[in-house]
């Protein structure tokens, strides 16, 4: 069909994929070694203003997205399925063919090819010879030709199309790619412990996404070496539907909250000057949580009081312990030291307070949405499958011929591969020896 056409011969031709894959392999690393999405003052600040204006020309700052780059993967997508579409059916017909209808002078010539003889009568041999063969997972079929019996067996067939299952992989990787960016979006926030959001900010548009639910910050805690530099970090997060709880989790770097295809990632954090303090009646129970500025008191409505940090001491970059005072106009305030993450009892005339304080951060939140990703894993995992079957199966088959003259049966064994000849050969050798073995006596000639 590609002589006669030859615009079918240039797309499914094995050059024009060999070219393709090479130009899509150079322009990948050049999209990985220039950062992607950035200014247009960035890249002149870094590569001139010249070069930033080539870069724009060329989509350079969003290669992967750039016409050219699009146009490459649907000229590879085109190639594999011309191809495909091209060689398959023959594929197939060496899969689904009769091979009891081979001719017989072409199996004698053969060059794997073992023969012996047997007194074991015609009929009963092929018997015996389809169960040994059965025992050793060759399921064999049979034909008469010319008062020759013909038995056929095989392994392997469906592994000649390993190469059109890779073929598919790639094209399911592509449709995911796809299906990831048209209906997949990829944003961050920054998010105070107490605080809610139902939406986040793209990346470099900063353009707001509605999340369709909201996302809150319950706590942030971090962890740090002597040395002050932290250590580990961790967010408890609720997630939110109509002022109902629906699902709570605490992430942490590479354990991410995952809601309806939404994924939330820990990826950074940043400090306040304010601080988070919560005072609990010891007597009712009551408990309030208030975020306080720095020297500046807060009113506890709950409590009908007021409370205010009024010095700290850091250790690093955080604050290890605050001063607090409060006051619920039962008699002067009371002003303690209170350590982060402690618990100070404060007694009043006729009230007891437990009161606990933290210095107050906002968490780095990175959020992704990508339909997608599965149908990628689907396509990645079918193209571990076919490089597997294509690289290390093959396709093998067997004839038996037994030919009664006499007395005497003489059967001669072929078999060929269309992969690892070598394999196969050794295979052969020793099942043409057990099945001798077990019939009859093998012609070493």
């Amino acid at each position: 069909m590609n002589s006669k056409n030859p615009i079918l011969a240039f797309f499914s031709s094995v050059k024009l994929a060999l070219f393709t894959l090479f130009l899509l392999a150079v322009t990948s690393i050049i999209g990985t070694v220039i950062p992607q999405k950035e200014s247009f003052q960035w890249y002149a600040q870094n590569y001139s203003e010249t070069t930033a204006n080539i870069f724009q020309v060329l989509s350079i700052p969003d290669m992967y997205n750039s016409w050219w780059f699009l146009g490459l993967l649907t000229l590879l997508s085109v190639n594999l399925i011309i191809c495909s579409i091209n060689r398959f059916p023959t594929v197939w017909r060496q899969i689904t063919a009769d091979n009891l209808a081979t001719a017989l002078s072409r199996l004698e010539k053969m060059n794997l090819s073992r023969n012996w003889a047997s007194t074991i009568a015609q009929t009963t041999l092929a018997g015996q010879l389809s169960q040994s063969l059965a025992a050793k997972g060759w399921k064999t079929k049979q034909r008469e030709h010319d008062n020759v019996l013909l038995l056929f067996a095989q392994k392997g067939a469906m592994t000649r199309t390993g190469v059109y299952i890779v073929h598919a992989s790639i094209l399911m990787i592509f449709l995911g790619a796809i299906i990831g960016e048209l209906y997949g979006f990829k944003g961050s926030v920054m998010l105070p412990e107490t605080k809610s959001t139902n939406k986040i900010y793209a990346f470099n548009t900063q353009e707001s996404i509605p999340l369709g639910f909201e996302v809150r910050c319950d706590h942030f805690g971090i962890d740090f070496y002597d040395s002050g530099m932290p250590k580990a970090y961790r967010s408890h997060l609720t997630v939110l539907e109509k002022g109902q709880i629906v699902l709570e989790k605490q992430i942490v770097v590479n354990d991410p909250l995952t809601y309806k295809g939404i994924t939330f990632y820990q990826s950074s954090y940043q400090s306040y000057d304010d601080f988070l303090l919560t005072v609990t009646d010891q007597q009712t129970g009551a408990r309030e949580t208030v975020a306080v500025p720095f020297q500046k008191p807060q009113d506890l409505t709950a409590h009908s009081a007021k409370i205010g940090i009024v010095n700290a001491q850091a250790k690093g970059q955080a604050v290890s312990s605050m001063k607090v005072w409060f006051d619920d106009e039962q008699g002067p305030p009371s002003i303690f030291w209170l350590d982060a993450d402690t618990q100070v009892t404060v007694e009043r005339q006729d009230k007891k307070y437990t009161v606990t304080g933290k210095q107050m951060y906002a968490t780095g939140l990175q959020i992704a949405k990508d339909p997608g990703v599965w149908v990628v894993y689907l396509g990645c995992t079918m193209m571990i499958l076919g490089l597997f079957i294509a690289f290390f199966m093959s396709h093998r088959r067997i004839w038996l011929i037994l030919d009664n003259r006499g007395d005497t049966t003489t059967v001669l064994m072929t078999g060929s591969a269309n992969k690892n000849k070598n394999g196969f050969e050794k295979t052969f050798t020793i099942l043409a020896e057990q099945l001798a073995a077990q019939t009859g006596k093998e012609d070493k000639q």
